[in-house]
């Protein structure tokens, strides 16, 4: 592998994927081009290799909800709008606060102790247990452990354009790119996601738990199933963004505010599921 060089930006950080017609899907780690190396064996019982825009179209989709669940979804959520919701001034100040901070101009000179408070602050969403976090970035200190964090998050919100942004999420969590290890975490790069585009996230921090992901929520409220997060196809990074923008455009307009969104879905999937029957 090490011979072969990516075609659009030369790097020689590639992996490859051996395909079901003896071919390899080549796959460079820096601009995110996929290319095929090899003869194909002609097998027509094979599948045919997956791309992520077909992977992405083969996804679940809001027109894969019964249209009997989707008429329960819409009572639950004339019932959960009947008590009005004022936005939480705590979660808008924070979230200004680290608009500014993550963004271009901001990052490099981000505080390390606001970086390190974002971590532990349970506004916007918990990221859950920090012990581990925190103890790393005792032990490097908080200049070089904040220097590290910049890092990662410069990464995932404004690293390689060409390579989108579930495959960049991906690379972080996988430990593929540099950046401080106790912050390459679904939940903390999610929760920054949540603070730049709070229109589009949900403050739903893993795509998998217990019942509380998003996998999770997409079968209690919705009864889609969703694939399991692998490392070759359905990667974490591409399941987590494609599962939000699914949940996301399932609410709808009606619930705007995303926090008050995630927590009807919080409410909805505890409520009586639709029988199938």
């Amino acid at each position: 592998m090490a011979l072969i060089a990516c075609p659009n930006c030369n790097s020689e950080d590639i992996n490859g994927t051996p395909q079901a017609d003896s071919r390899l899907l080549i796959h460079c780690n820096d601009c995110g081009t996929e290319w095929l190396r090899g003869e194909a064996r002609r097998d027509p019982s094979r599948p045919a290799v997956r791309t992520i825009d077909s992977l992405h179209a083969a996804f679940a989709t809001p027109h894969d909800v019964r249209p009997d669940v989707r008429e329960r979804v819409d009572a639950l959520k004339a019932q959960f709008l009947l008590e009005r919701r004022e936005p939480d001034p705590e979660v808008e100040k924070f979230r200004d606060r680290y608009q500014e901070l993550f963004s271009r101009e901001g990052l490099p000179s981000a505080p390390p102790e606001e970086l390190y408070d974002f971590a532990n602050s349970p506004t916007v969403a918990n990221a859950g247990n920090m012990s581990g976090f925190n103890r790393a970035w005792k032990t490097q200190g908080p200049d070089k452990a904040a220097q590290k964090v910049r890092e990662t998050i410069e990464y995932l919100l404004y690293g390689p354009e060409s390579l989108r942004i579930e495959d960049r999420l991906t690379q972080l969590i996988d430990g593929k790119k540099v950046g401080f290890p106790s912050f390459n975490k679904e939940p903390l790069l999610t929760k920054v996601l949540c603070i730049v585009e709070p229109e589009r996230f949900l403050p739903v921090l893993k795509y998998s738990a217990a019942t509380d992901g998003k996998k999770e929520i997409a079968k209690l409220v919705f009864d889609l199933d969703l694939p399991p997060a692998e490392k070759v196809a359905w990667t974490i990074g591409r399941v987590a963004i494609w599962s939000n923008d699914l949940l996301r455009s399932l609410v709808g307009n009606d619930i705007p505010d995303l926090q008050h969104a995630t927590q009807f879905l919080a409410w909805a999937k505890t409520r009586p599921a639709v029988s199938r029957d």
